[in-house]
């Protein structure tokens, strides 16, 4: 338990928040509560509102009437500004509590109706409805099973929208992809622009849940092998998607819905 204090909105002093707000633990967002910044020494700067800037008008504007599900969560930036467009729905899904915790009262503070959940991305064909917009960014390159995940999205959740990000590293250019190649063709395997994924067996960045890296080929094949059209590319990791349609001939394993 963090003692958190159980004093309405309208009693919520500075002082308190800032109390409140280091009695959290370590931020990874930074999120301005009234004045009280949460993370406001992150190595990444302003995180993450600079990143934000980049591809919100990306998304509309007017959000009203339209359900949103915020995947890995973490302390609910995205789900704030996903409310603040005047979404009827917002919930927002994370592992970890610390970071539930943060959203929680984050949203309290900011008076945000928003629920939030711990559950996995593999579970969620449990909550056994489709979302207009699906947030899933900083989450694939954490996962032991990242096509799996991008699967059950499509399977599952994705109503209309997909706003996906991913941490990358290799080539940023993009070569085209070919319906096959031949069995003796090793020369692709060898151009840092074909799709590949980097596997990381320890740590990467003192992270041991830093398991798989795209490349910008990989990435945006992986997306397109999972069902989802890439309509907009307004920053260097962000993808905006549309539900499209599955690649024709492509195996793809089976999930029942829970």
């Amino acid at each position: 338990m963090n003692n958190l204090t159980t004093s309405s909105t309208s009693e919520l002093t500075t002082e308190r928040i800032q109390e409140d707000v280091k009695k959290l633990g370590k931020w990874f967002h930074n999120i301005d509560l009234n004045g009280v910044k949460t993370a406001p020494d992150h190595f990444l700067g302003d995180y993450p509102n600079i990143k934000f800037k980049n591809f919100a008008d990306a998304i509309p504007q007017d959000l009203t009437g339209k359900s949103v599900l915020d995947i890995g969560c973490n302390a609910g930036f995205y789900s704030i500004e996903m409310k603040r467009r005047g979404a009827s729905r917002v919930l927002g899904l994370d592992s970890d509590e610390q970071y539930l915790a943060q959203a929680r009262y984050a949203a309290k503070v900011l008076d945000a109706d928003i629920e939030f959940r711990n559950m996995s991305v593999y579970d969620v064909g449990s909550l056994g409805e489709k979302f207009d917009i699906v947030i899933f960014m900083g989450v694939l390159y954490h996962l032991r099973h990242p096509l799996l995940a991008l699967d059950l999205l499509y399977d599952n959740v994705v109503g209309d929208m997909l706003i996906f990000q991913s941490m990358q590293r290799g080539s940023d250019q993009v070569q085209p992809v070919e319906a096959d190649y031949n069995f003796w063709n090793t020369q692709i395997f060898e151009s840092r622009d074909f799709p590949q994924m980097y596997f990381i067996e320890h740590r990467y960045s003192q992270d041991p849940t830093n398991w798989w890296i795209p490349n910008r080929s990989g990435m945006e094949a992986m997306l397109r092998s999972a069902g989802f059209e890439i309509v907009q590319h307004p920053e260097l990791e962000v993808y905006i998607c549309k539900r499209g349609n599955l690649i024709d001939n492509q195996p793809r394993a089976v999930y029942p819905k829970k």
